[in-house]
């Protein structure tokens, strides 16, 4: 897992959204309205995002049937602390593996060190920019096999919501760009912020990267309440035993037919889900209190130290106190 980042305490995170045209718009309003809500506890703004074209005060083409002027043309991108390329349907990266003269010529005012991330389609920008050889990468399932053929050199992942290789990031689809700016804002400034951005954003805090791009859901049965009242339930009891027997009799449910519909509604299994949200919990703690790890570890429901140990390792690859230390928020 990578390190968080070293942020000035002068001003604002940086962070230039360059639209290519024909950009994706939803992907192009994601940095600036999840990153725009990430802020101190009293208001104020933690990052600076500014949305840029590759021509100053030049309209671009949104794949929807709109046209967009960004504020700022591409030399916003040489004072950028974070870089981030929306999905685009840009000819030349996506089929033929190369940049247009002027979007390479704004790739090349990029500091060194800067980071740089991708969205859904971004991810054909980078790898045509040279910024994937050989690194880990995701993009939208339905583009994988089109990228592999034009990027054979990069280790495509298409199961994943997004891949952080510390400087570069790229994200899935379209909403999964939510999951990695939420990330970003994690990585930066820790998890009461990020949680306070996906409070004013209405979406859920924390997607996993390593989740399935795309899950298929299963409709619930007509008048049925399904399993979502029994996990909050969970949620609030995660230090205590949740045998699949106890998570099916406050579902009143068969423990068959709670399994059936927890899987069709989360996509996993319940021992799955709650090992999940124990190490989430497990992570909370770990940032926003100095408890010992016994008592982290207790409290999330994990047992002892080492199986706290032993699933950060596993889940993250780091141990709990390197993690407290990482991810802490200042």
């Amino acid at each position: 897992m990578a390190a968080k980042r070293h942020l000035s305490s002068v001003g604002p995170h940086v962070v230039a959204v360059l639209a290519l045209e024909p950009v994706v718009g939803f992907d192009l309003t994601i940095p600036p309205t999840v990153l725009g809500a990430a802020t101190k506890a009293d208001g104020t703004q933690l990052y600076d995002v500014r949305i840029c074209g590759l021509e100053t005060g030049q309209p671009v083409r949104a794949g929807a049937g709109f046209n967009l002027i960004p504020d700022y043309g591409p030399e916003v991108l040489a004072e950028a602390d974070t870089v981030i390329i929306p999905g685009t349907y840009i000819a030349k990266p996506r089929y033929e593996g190369t940049l247009p003269d002027d979007l390479a010529e704004a790739f090349a005012t990029i500091r060194p060190g800067t980071r740089i991330a991708s969205i859904c389609t971004g991810a054909f920008v980078l790898g045509a920019a040279g910024l994937l050889d050989d690194r880990p990468a995701t993009t939208h399932w339905e583009r994988a096999e089109l990228f592999r053929s034009v990027y054979p050199q990069v280790n495509l992942d298409e199961n994943r919501l997004f891949i952080d290789d510390g400087d570069i990031l790229t994200s899935a689809g379209l909403a999964a760009g939510v999951d990695l700016c939420l990330h970003l804002i994690r990585r930066d400034f820790g998890s009461e912020v990020a949680n306070r951005a996906a409070r004013h954003c209405v979406v859920a805090p924390w997607r996993d990267g390593g989740q399935s791009q795309f899950i298929e859901r299963v409709v619930p049965e007509e008048g049925s309440e399904g399993t979502a009242p029994t996990r909050a339930w969970a949620l609030e009891r995660l230090g205590d035993e949740l045998s699949l027997p106890t998570l099916a009799a406050q579902a009143q449910m068969s423990v068959r037919t709670f399994s059936r519909r927890f899987k069709a509604e989360t996509g996993q299994s319940p021992g799955t889900w709650l090992l999940q949200q124990r190490v989430r919990h497990a992570c909370h703690l770990l940032e926003t209190t100095d408890l010992s790890v016994d008592r982290v570890a207790e409290l999330a429901g994990l047992g002892t130290a080492a199986s706290l140990r032993h699933h950060l390792r596993s889940e993250l690859g780091v141990s709990p106190l390197a993690y407290r230390k990482t991810f802490r928020a200042g």
